[in-house]
């Protein structure tokens, strides 16, 4: 037998004694320590990968993840336009990590019915836009049927805006903008949206591109901006400082993140309670393992005292009841794992646990693991919970006496 064996069947032995043991009721609290432990740092870390893609979700589906508008200091929506030329967008499209790149242009205006007057920004798109992601957020009807011939008169607005104006799929929406001369636009309902971002929700119409230029007085080529699709999320910083640089010094390439700072830092305290969060119940774990590490020791005094007399190294002393911690520690680990991601399976499934989309921007909690978090993290757990167990484990060790463990009670 080797002596990994050797150590692991003495361990399961010490484990799993019959005899009347004080430490028997210890270590299954530990077990649940640990389990309980995990399980909060599951749902905690799918909780905020869900968060991050949900948001990363319903920001795509509306702006795309860099904006590329004229270098001006009007941060209004009645933005000066760019012209589009082939050379803007060989520049944007040549870049290896750009995927896609659609205009658009926005025009504030007023939506009135018979007895309710709502601000909108109408939101001008063509065919190039990204309609099949953006279908995920709609309630009711259709997205815009934009052709290359003729202008769609129809117009989709979010919930909350049909909402407040009482109006439903197939009516007719009258927007008036206020310029001059003054203007008068009518259009069909024949979508309504829902993104749960107020910054959208409260705001936004989409129209066909052209309705807005016309109303602008601008040619086809002019647009307010473009709208810059990545093939990686986690890039976009990267990569709108490269456009940026790249692109004429009238133009201007802004992230999400810059145009939406409020939102991402509000997602980015979620990384620093997480790790806050991660720390101490590691801690937790660690000082639950210490605390039933000595009550093993000091039960299996004697035990220690015998293994010594008959000539066992101090070293394969420790090797052993390493062996009873690490056993009692994956237990831990395989409980709470089990808990943990049946859990978020069920939250993920059936949205058990909801949410005011008001304030959290969804209506349920979104859980999301990935493979190489939870190994890292149970990797993480166990090392560290290991570690701080090895200098007691040795000093304990070396200080029983054979002759003394023997007679202890």
């Amino acid at each position: 037998m080797s002596q990994f064996s050797f150590h692991w069947h003495l361990a399961h032995r010490i484990l799993r004694d019959k005899g009347d043991r004080f430490s028997k009721p210890i270590i299954r609290l530990s077990v649940f320590g640990v389990s309980l432990g995990v399980v909060i740092m599951l749902i905690a870390i799918g909780v905020t990968a869900g968060y991050k893609q949900v948001i990363e979700d319903k920001v795509v589906t509306m702006g795309q993840h860099i904006r590329i508008s004229n270098y001006d200091r009007n941060y209004s929506y009645e933005q000066v336009p760019i012209t589009l030329n082939d050379t803007l967008l060989h520049e944007i499209l040549s870049h290896p990590e750009v995927v896609s790149a659609q205009p658009y242009a926005t025009k504030v205006g007023i939506i009135k019915t018979s007895d309710q007057v709502e601000g909108v920004v109408l939101k001008g798109i063509d065919s190039t836009f990204n309609g099949l992601d953006f279908a995920h957020n709609l309630l009711e009807g259709d997205t815009l049927h934009l052709k290359d011939t003729t202008a769609d008169s129809h117009i989709i607005l979010s919930k909350r805006l049909a909402d407040k104006l009482q109006i439903k799929i197939g009516d007719k929406v009258r927007t008036y903008f206020v310029q001059d001369p003054p203007r008068q636009r009518s259009f069909i309902l024949s979508g309504i949206y829902e993104t749960g971002l107020p910054e959208y929700d409260t705001k936004f119409a989409l129209v066909d591109l052209r309705h807005v230029q016309k109303l602008n007085g601008w040619s086809s080529r002019q647009v307010s901006g473009l709208e810059i699709l990545t093939s990686e999320y986690n890039n976009i910083d990267k990569v709108g400082e490269e456009l940026h640089h790249q692109i004429d010094m009238s133009l201007k390439a802004e992230t999400v993140k810059q145009i939406y700072p409020e939102i991402f830092d509000w997602i980015a305290l979620f990384d620093t309670n997480v790790s806050v969060l991660l720390i101490i119940t590691t801690c937790v774990c660690m000082i639950t393992m210490m605390s039933v590490f000595f009550i093993i020791i000091l039960e299996n005094t004697k035990l220690i005292g015998i293994l010594k007399t008959l000539g066992m190294k101090t070293k394969h002393v420790v090797h052993t009841f390493l062996f009873v911690a690490g056993r009692t520690l994956l237990r831990g680990l395989l409980i709470g794992n089990g808990i943990g991601l049946g859990f978020g399976w069920l939250q993920q499934k059936f949205h058990l646990i909801k949410l005011n989309p008001d304030t959290y921007y969804v209506n349920f909690v979104p859980i999301r693991f990935e493979l190489w978090q939870i190994l890292l993290l149970d990797l993480g757990v166990f090392t560290a919970c290991m570690l701080v167990l090895l200098m007691p484990a040795w000093i304990i060790s070396r200080k029983i006496s054979p002759v003394k463990a023997v007679q202890f009670e």
